[in-house]
């Protein structure tokens, strides 16, 4: 079985077939394939730059023309970036030098502007060997990167494949349309769904389904029951999070807004089936005005309508780093684990899934499954211990976990972030709180290896100049051919 104590010693020769599955292969693979948009000439622009400052050539560039008071002639040597792939069995290539990581990483990570207290652990993601630690064993606040450990749970507990649903059931006695919350914090009402379940689809489901039975009135209630426990998260009300319950459209947002801060709905579950009710209106349905109640074993399914698979909901939340989908996704593990659907059992869920995963828990504890709560504690090393474990090629389950990372200076949190170095070879996961600033992902580096880190602070008085601390570090990281 793979572990992330697993080292792999003596001699070793790599062997490429189609059908091969290794850890560096794949993994490999995968980091470049998501690492940022093609130029014109069909090279990346980090990979383009990196070739230049190492003076190689290859190939031809078709695409650059003839540049102005110059002769025409062939096209000139293309610039082409290293393999990918050069030095998966840790090799240096011969015209790198060697750098000790502790040799590059030590001054960086006593940069002031990360405060005064840090962690830091970095991984080999081919073959789980720990290349650093510093305090890896310390457990700091890990802010959003917390979010991690949730996506490994969830994934752990249900499969990349499960879906979350959202039905109606009609009690045939009463005539009560419940609608049946299924904990799916990414249901719609936007006319444009882009792939999440919408609530208008199941409206106009639920509108034949009643016609069918000729019923064109309505007494309406909705069903929060899957959850348990209150909604208000320890931190208490903030626009980075919407009151935690089984049944909301659009994250309860009271805005236009998708993504980050902003107003909610008081009651998110009241607000939804209010919606609801306008959608069947729109059908030609008459509703009441909705209230609390339980589907029962009476009531027949109508209609129903689902989440995209989990796989892309946890892609989804480390990206955007999306607080309201992470604390679904810690209650559905809970609820799968057989725990109270609550903050607490939540957090016993995640615990228990990644013990079952052999994972060292020590000096950890999860009081929610986004982050947000600042009693909060991991350590860097289960932070890259998860990451090599999303990326053991005998857990292709948990791959959305890497898929997932924000892609430094592209997408989500890092989109403005990078600006000057390892655009593209950097994916991480962010994580700010006030005073707390932390960072945990993969890279690509120099030598062609991808290496799994986290680093964790505390302390820092300037977030923006700690971020910019940790992105050099990580930065390094691209950079170095390290032992």
């Amino acid at each position: 079985m793979w572990t992330t104590a697993t080292r792999i010693t003596g001699p070793r020769t790599w062997r490429y077939t189609a059908g091969a599955a290794t850890a560096g292969l794949a993994l490999a693979a995968g980091v470049v394939t998501a690492a940022g948009p093609w130029d014109s000439t069909g090279q990346r622009t980090a990979e383009r730059d990196r070739a230049v400052a190492q003076e190689r050539t290859g190939g031809a560039d078709h695409g650059q023309g003839t540049a102005p008071g110059t002769a025409a002639g062939p096209p000139r040597p293309a610039p082409s970036a290293g393999s990918v792939l050069a030095a998966l069995d840790g090799n240096t290539p011969a015209d790198r030098t060697a750098t000790p990581l502790t040799d590059v990483l030590g001054p960086l990570l006593e940069d002031p502007a990360l405060g005064d207290r840090r962690a830091a652990s970095v991984v080999d993601l081919a073959t789980g060997k720990r290349l650093h630690g510093t305090g890896a064993g310390a457990a700091l606040t890990p802010a959003s990167t917390t979010k991690i450990a949730t996506a490994v749970a969830a994934l752990t507990a249900l499969g990349p494949d499960h879906r979350l649903t959202t039905r109606t059931a009609l009690d045939p006695d009463t005539g009560e349309l419940v609608l049946v919350g299924g904990g799916d914090p990414t249901l719609t009402a936007r006319a444009d769904a882009a792939g999440s379940a919408s609530l208008r689809t199941l409206a106009a489901d639920t509108a034949k389904a009643l016609e069918k039975r000729h019923l064109h009135e309505v007494t309406l209630s909705y069903d929060t029951t899957l959850y348990t426990g209150s909604g208000t998260h320890p931190i208490g009300p903030n626009d980075n999070l919407a009151q935690v319950t089984a049944l909301m459209a659009d994250e309860a947002r009271a805005d236009a807004s998708t993504s980050g801060p902003a107003p909610r709905e008081s009651d998110p579950a009241a607000a939804a089936a209010a919606t609801f009710a306008d959608l069947l209106e729109d059908h030609g349905i008459t509703a009441s005005p909705p209230g609390p109640s339980k589907a029962t074993g009476r009531t027949a399914t109508l209609a129903r309508v689902t989440s995209p698979p989990l796989s892309s909901l946890v892609e989804r939340m480390l990206t955007e780093s999306d607080n309201d989908l992470a604390e679904a996704l810690a209650r559905h593990t809970a609820v799968a684990s057989g725990e109270k659907a609550d903050f607490e059992g939540g957090a016993a869920a995640i615990t228990a899934r990644l013990k079952q995963l052999g994972l060292s828990v020590e000096g950890a504890s999860f009081h929610d499954g986004s982050g947000l709560d600042r009693a909060d504690r991991l350590t860097a090393g289960l932070l890259t211990d998860l990451l090599a474990t999303a990326a053991d090629p005998g857990r292709p389950a948990l791959r959305s976990v890497l898929t997932g990372l924000p892609v430094a200076h592209f997408t989500g949190t890092l989109s403005g972030r990078y600006t000057d170095g390892a655009a593209g070879l950097v994916r991480a996961k962010t994580g700010t709180l006030t005073g707390v600033n932390t960072l945990a992902g993969t890279v690509a580096t120099a030598d062609g290896r991808v290496l799994g880190f986290a680093f964790l602070t505390a302390g820092a008085t300037d977030a923006r100049a700690a971020q910019e601390a940790l992105d050099r570090t990580a930065s390094a990281l691209a950079d170095c051919g390290c032992r």
